[in-house]
């Protein structure tokens, strides 16, 4: 007698917050026509949904005939645990305690620090940071103390607080000390019952988004639990013994276990399930195996567009996602919405024919005309504008709608959908354009800029399609030495290591294949990189019992918490604090006015915010990312601290100008944050140093996070003393020698005596040295035995010097800056925003819009400690920006050089004729669709990015400068230097602003 056949059948069931939609797919039949769709059902979203899962699952059943034991799996996507944030349901979210093992790190940016406060207030019941945490090289910065953690187990006991988050320093690479797991341990021992969130398993490096990644699931997962166990239920009660998954963000699926560790994981399979639902719907179309495709998901308010890459998976969002105010860093797919769905307003404003954004939404069979409402909507123009669309009673229309405003519609519609589909798209190729989604019939059948456009059968139900194929994936992010490997044997091991780690997860092993890598050098760090690896393949449905018995047992949902109600489930009451204390100030922009008073700026939470954003621009693609200082600086003015700016020649000649900055690596910034290292440098150098304590500080660079250092040191809670409104570089370099000081040349030594500290303990002072240059080769040599990262304090130049030296008023120029990119984006004019920066910093004459396109290529290597590489925009506006540039960098952006066909990779034959832009002039790379400039780092295929270039100060246009600053400071020697334009001195916000003016 043989066994019984292995069951095929696969479930999908979407549960969204209107519809939910179910499917029944036989894989085997996949290719023949139908695409193996057995059975479908759509249905409003009940406020139980396991009713609706089971309601769907039964209505299948029946309209198919199916036998429950040919069912291989039941995978669900779900929106619930997102809605739980976004809505700051109270009673669906938990409190959460912190513990951080980062030693005397972080200290300064305290759990939930960026979060909105109302969500903070909810969330946040209890944090400490306690001993532990590793170096970038997986040297301990300190053991875990079990007495600390023992002692913060009892604060949290008391509380009566239920999840606990544990997030290391460099925990994501922390395979042999186990930090995270062992302090886990001792919280499991000392608290029974209680939910421990490793940061590790949430999310990579990037310790503050990690963490606020792990809180936030820290919160929702007592409602997990009883909204997965009711998923579960109907399940079971239908008979069905096959495995119950939930679909996560990148398109693939986690056990029904893991899910209910791990909610996070699901919060946007909403898009991303109708993406791979499309996929799979063209999966027998004519063509090029693994094509790239655009995604249009069309539904009563909104259309999603997502680009579906060659490897079948989403294109995610660059290095940090929000939801609700809070910054992450865990996958997210990358879908841009429009207010265009078959609900839509169609009325003329002004007269030109507009197509929403408002909608009738879920109330289109009352409202539109065509079921007999007073509403014209978007369905209705199209009925009328089609033979083929048969949608209500199209006699309903006759003598409604004008035959112009009809051709009119078409027009707009298509207009849209064109402009959307463009600002997805990674190059200029035509490529599929898949129409998904229950409004779909409003889109036209021919778009510009797709090579043709599919309106597949079954669209409508694409959601659950999507979470019924949903496969199997593993990710590894890892730091890894290439002193002894080469990168391709790191990446082979990695890669097997990825591939392993996804069978674990429930892969068939001959389907598994890497499908997305990059490697990326660290910059100051010898023989470093990170390594990112991702591998997915089909479920081994041979498998299957073993995630059949990955049920949440009734016992792990039975203490009380978030959600309990009788059947587990909380009904859809929504209590939405999020406007209580979140809403910005609605002020006017150009209004508002600095307070400036005795010739000091006194700085406030506005001016910082305008000063950050300015800085990182400034920093041409180097500095670092200024989130975290800007994060420091707004605690201590929140907490009563003063900072003050003055003008560099409101100094007396006799005045001492400090200097304090960072150096190191941006990767090893974004996980150790700053401690007491900055204020610690200061102090060892003045405890040596017999020349007199700095009665001012001035920042090294104002690009990047140093930009607010000087700010930060002589706060009033640090050394109270005023800032310099000025700097030594105008903009961020690489090297210390850089600098206007070394550029006047008036002393031997500038930056010598030095103090370096790493924050742990260890401190480096040099009294003297030969250059300015031998400064800085011992301190990147130190560098990598104190962390990589480290606080640097200089002893103080004159009043007199600074005034002759210092790139004068960049604080204010910032500030210009800043400014003008926060009105682009409250009067919503992004696309000129790069044209109001040029306006900012002196006018047309002392910079430009050098170009604007989308990345298409990015290199990086890593050569003595700093990062070198090469991005190439292509252009995106045809009639002004054509063919291609590209922008050498090595930590900072060098030069803008036109392409010519051919020539992506002839580094070192470029002609000055070709150089749009080149050192010391600043060319800064700003995201077209925030204004937010974009560091070296963040570059990455596919970015929308508009391209500015800025005269450089007089200080550095000498012929000494531009020898320090220029192309010869970058090996570039073959090209000359010639001036975007004529340098215009900043205004001085002190000078504009003073009140005695």
């Amino acid at each position: 007698m043989g066994s019984a056949p292995a069951p095929k059948l696969r479930i999908g069931v979407d549960v969204g917050g209107t519809n939910t939609d179910g499917v029944i797919i036989d894989p085997t039949k996949s290719a023949e026509t139908g695409r193996g769709i057995v059975a479908w059902h759509k249905a409003p979203t009940t406020p139980d949904p396991s009713h609706g899962i089971a309601d769907a699952i039964t209505t299948m059943f029946k309209s198919a005939s199916v036998n429950p034991d040919d069912v291989a799996s039941v995978t669900i996507g779900t929106t619930h645990f997102v809605n739980a944030v976004i809505t700051r349901d109270r009673t669906r979210l938990s409190q959460v305690a912190v513990i951080r093992l980062s030693g005397p790190f972080s200290k300064h940016a305290p759990p939930c620090v960026d979060w909105p406060s109302s969500l903070q207030k909810l969330i946040l019941g209890h944090y400490a940071l306690v001993k532990g945490g590793l170096e970038v090289d997986g040297a301990l910065i300190s053991d875990i103390k079990e007495s600390e953690i023992v002692e913060q187990c009892q604060i949290i006991k008391s509380k009566g607080i239920k999840s606990v988050v544990v997030n290391g320093i460099f925990s994501p690479i922390d395979t042999i000390e186990r930090q995270e797991e062992r302090a886990g341990e001792i919280i499991q021992r000392e608290i029974p019952g209680v939910d421990v969130v490793l940061s590790k398993t949430v999310a990579n490096l990037g310790f503050l988004e990690r963490e606020n990644a792990a809180i936030l699931n820290a919160s929702i997962l007592g409602f997990a639990r009883k909204t997965i166990a009711s998923f579960q239920s109907p399940i079971k009660a239908l008979g069905l013994n096959c495995p119950v998954f939930i679909t996560q963000n990148d398109g693939t699926i986690l056990s029904g276990d893991a899910a209910s560790k791990l909610p996070i994981r699901t919060f946007s399979s909403g898009p991303t399930n109708s993406m791979r639902g499309a996929a799979f719907l063209v999966g027998g179309e004519k063509g090029k195996k693994g094509e790239a495709m655009m995604v249009v998901d069309v539904g009563g308010t909104t259309t999603d567009v997502g680009l579906l890459l060659a490897n079948g998976f989403p294109r995610q969002q660059a290095a940090y996602s929000e939801l609700s105010g809070v910054r992450m860093n865990f996958s997210y797919p990358d879908v841009k919405s429009i207010g265009l769905g078959g609900g839509s307003l169609v009325r003329r404003i002004e007269g030109k024919l507009a197509v929403g954004p408002e909608s009738v939404g879920y109330k289109l069979p009352e409202k539109a005309l065509v079921f007999g409402g007073d509403v014209p909507t978007a369905t209705d123009y199209t009925v009328a504008g089609s033979t083929e669309v048969k949608i209500g009673d199209p006699e309903k229309l006759k003598g409604k709608l004008d035959g112009r405003d009809i051709e009119d519609f078409e027009a707009e519609t298509k207009r849209m959908l064109e402009k959307v589909i463009d600002t997805m798209k990674t190059s200029p190729e035509d490529l599929p354009v898949l129409l998904v989604g229950g409004g779909a019939v409003i889109a036209p059948d021919e778009l510009k800029g797709a090579s043709r456009v599919i309106k597949p059968e079954w669209s409508g139900v694409a959601n659950a399609i999507g979470a019924a194929m949903a496969r199997v994936s593993a990710v590894i992010d890892t730091v890894k030495s290439t002193e002894k490997k080469t990168t391709k044997e790191i990446l082979a091991e990695i890669s097997d290591e990825a591939k392993k780690k996804t069978v674990e997860a429930g892969a068939l092993a001959e389907s598994v294949e890497v499908v997305e890598v990059e490697d990326l050098p660290l910059a100051y760090i010898a023989h470093k990189t990170r390594f990112i690896v991702r591998a997915a393949g089909d479920f081994d449905y041979s498998r299957s019992k073993d995630f059949a018995e990955l049920h949440i047992s009734e016992k792990e949902i039975e203490p009380s918490g978030p959600g309990t109600v009788d059947n587990g489930i909380v009904p859809a009451s929504i209590e939405d604090t999020s406007a209580e204390d979140d809403a910005p100030l609605d002020f006017d922009i150009l209004a508002y006015k600095p307070k400036v008073t005795d010739r000091n700026w006194y700085v406030s939470e506005t001016d910082l915010d305008w000063i950050t954003i300015g800085c990182y621009i400034l920093g041409t693609g180097g500095g670092g990312s200024p989130y975290s200082s800007m994060l420091r600086m707004r605690g201590i003015l929140r907490s009563g601290g003063v900072i003050r700016v003055v003008n560099p020649y409101d100094l007396k000649d006799d005045d001492l100008v400090g200097c304090g900055c960072g150096a190191g690596s941006p990767t090893v910034g974004i996980e150790k944050l700053a401690g007491d290292d900055m204020l610690q440098a200061q102090e060892e150098l003045y405890k040596l140093y017999q020349g007199g304590r700095a009665t001012h500080m001035i920042a090294l660079e104002i690009g990047g996070s140093n930009g607010l250092q000087g700010m930060i040191i002589g706060a009033s809670t640090n050394m109270d003393i005023p800032v310099v409104d000025g700097d030594w570089m105008g903009r961020a370099y690489p090297t210390k020698w850089q600098t206007t000081p070394v550029v006047f040349n008036e002393r031997d030594i500038i930056f010598a005596p030095v103090a370096v500290t790493d924050g742990n303990g260890n401190v480096l002072y040099m009294p003297a040295a030969t250059s300015d240059l031998k400064v800085e080769q011992i301190i990147r040599v130190a560098l990598s035995q104190m962390g990589s990262h480290v606080a640097c304090a200089d002893g103080p130049v004159t009043g007199a010097e600074t005034k002759r030296w210092a790139v004068e008023h960049t604080i204010s120029l910032s500030w210009r800056i800043g400014r003008e990119v926060a009105r682009a984006r409250k009067e919503n004019r992004i696309d000129s925003v790069a044209e109001s920066i040029i306006d900012a910093v002196g006018g047309p004459g002392t910079g430009q819009v050098v170009f604007k396109g989308k990345i298409v290529g990015v290199e990086r290597t890593l050569r003595m400690g700093h990062v070198y590489g090469e991005v190439i925009i292509e252009g995106s506006t045809p009639s002004v920006f054509t063919g291609k540039i590209k922008i050498p960098f090595k930590n900072e952006n060098i030069a803008a050089i036109r392409i010519h066909e051919g020539e992506e990779n002839l580094v070192g034959e470029e002609k000055d004729e070709d150089v749009l832009a080149i050192v010391p002039d600043l060319i800064a790379v700003i995201d077209a669709q925030n204004g937010e400039a974009i560091g070296t780092p963040e570059y990455r295929y596919g970015l929308l990015v508009l391209v500015i270039g800025i005269t450089a100060s007089e200080r550095w246009t000498s012929p000494r400068g531009v020898e320090i600053g220029g192309p010869k400071g970058f090996q570039m020697d073959h090209l000359a230097y010639t001036p975007l334009g004529k340098f215009v001195k900043p205004v001085s916000v002190i000078d504009e602003y003073d009140a005695k003016v």
